[in-house]
This record gives C-alpha cells, sequence and structure tokens, in this order.
C-alpha cells in the first residue's frame, strides 16, 4: 500500500472448526479479485446462529488459525470475537473494527454465499452494510446469490455484492472433524501445522456432546 492511499481490509470470519485449506485459498483469492492490502481472520466465539453446537474452544481454533496464516504475510489474525463475551453478533465486530481503524480504512466482509442467503435474518443487516463491502463466497451447492433475500434488505443490494471466482474445492471442517474421529488421514485438507496441532491436543477425536 502507497503512502496516502486507503487502506482496504477483507474481514473474514468463521468458527474456523478447524481452519482449513479451502479458507486459505479463498482468502488469497480475495486478496488479487477483490483488491484488498490485508485479510483479517477473525475466529468466533459464540456464534448466535449456531448456539445450538458443540463448538472446539476457543483458544484450541484460534492457535489453529494463527498456525495456519503465520506465513503469509497479508493475512492477519485477530481475536476480537472469542474476548467479546456472549453471542457473536457481526455487526459488533464490524463497528468495533469501523472504530479501530485509522479514518477511511474500507473494509470488506466476506461471506458465503449460503450465509448471505439469510442476511435478512442478521442483526441489523441495514447497519452493516453501511459500515462494509461485501463479497460473496461461492462453494459446492452454493454459488448464486439469492437476489430476493439481499432486496427485503435493501433495494438494489444485489447488484452491489461483489463475487469471489474461487476453484470449487469441496473441503469442510464438518468432513475434517468426521475423518480424524474416524482415523483417515487429513493430509492437505488443512495445513501441516493444524494437522499437527489437532493431533498433538487430540482435537475431533470424540463426537460432539
Amino acid at each position: 500500500m502507497g503512502l496516502g492511499l486507503k487502506e482496504r481490509i477483507g474481514v473474514f470470519g468463521g468458527t474456523f472448526d478447524p481452519i482449513h485449506t479451502g479458507h486459505l485459498i479463498v482468502a488469497n483469492t480475495g486478496v488479487g479479485q477483490l483488491g484488498l492490502d490485508n485479510i483479517l481472520f477473525i475466529p468466533a466465539g459464540q456464534p448466535w446462529l449456531k448456539t445450538d453446537r458443540f463448538l472446539t474452544p476457543a483458544h484450541h481454533r484460534a492457535r489453529m488459525v494463527e498456525l495456519a496464516i503465520g506465513d503469509n504475510p497479508r493475512f492477519r489474525y485477530s481475536e476480537i470475537e472469542i474476548l467479546r463475551p456472549g453471542p457473536t453478533y457481526t455487526i459488533d465486530t464490524v463497528k468495533q473494527l469501523h472504530d479501530e481503524y485509522p479514518q477511511g480504512t474500507e473494509l470488506c466482509l466476506m461471506l458465503g454465499i449460503d450465509a448471505l442467503g439469510y442476511l435478512d435474518r442478521w442483526h441489523q443487516p441495514r447497519k452493516l452494510i453501511k459500515l462494509a463491502a461485501i463479497a460473496g463466497i461461492g462453494r459446492p451447492g452454493s454459488e448464486t446469490l439469492d437476489r430476493a433475500v439481499l432486496e427485503r434488505v435493501k433495494s438494489g443490494l444485489a447488484n452491489q455484492i461483489a463475487t469471489i471466482s474461487v476453484p470449487m474445492i469441496d473441503i469442510s471442517s464438518t468432513d475434517i472433524r468426521s475423518r480424524v474421529r474416524e482415523g483417515k488421514s487429513i493430509k492437505y485438507l488443512v495445513p501441516e501445522p493444524v494437522e499437527k496441532y489437532i493431533k498433538d491436543h487430540g482435537l475431533y477425536l470424540e463426537s460432539a456432546k
């Protein structure tokens, strides 16, 4: 980023339980396609839409993110959500980042196209889209924006959403957890340091209670 130019930050949140190669491919692609200077990986504390699912303790998920992104100077880590008590709302995170970064910093919220399919159910979605641009990320089985939902949030919003064209690599955290429980290999599905961390700490060996 040149002197005097506005910084453009990608905001990439998720449970990251665990972070995997697909996440890194999306982030790396987003840097180029969205013109981002950096991408901020933000592990969720307790997402309000996933309160019915057991999550691996935040310190493990956070450490795996740190290990996964450590070799990329454009990738950064934030514990902003895991330090916040109670349910995690994206609007609270974006508002805090908006206040903490220098004036003129542009935030770009990177969301799965499937998540955009219920944006109208999010907490304060109209305020959210005022504070950050939104980019949609496709994945196998969820590659098309639900324009009707977006239009319910704000007229014309569907035309304002940038989409990231990424290879359709079908890797999921759910599958990785299952493979670990079943004793199957997760090599290349997660970065090597993450694979070692999962093994060293005995993560995902038991079914979620």
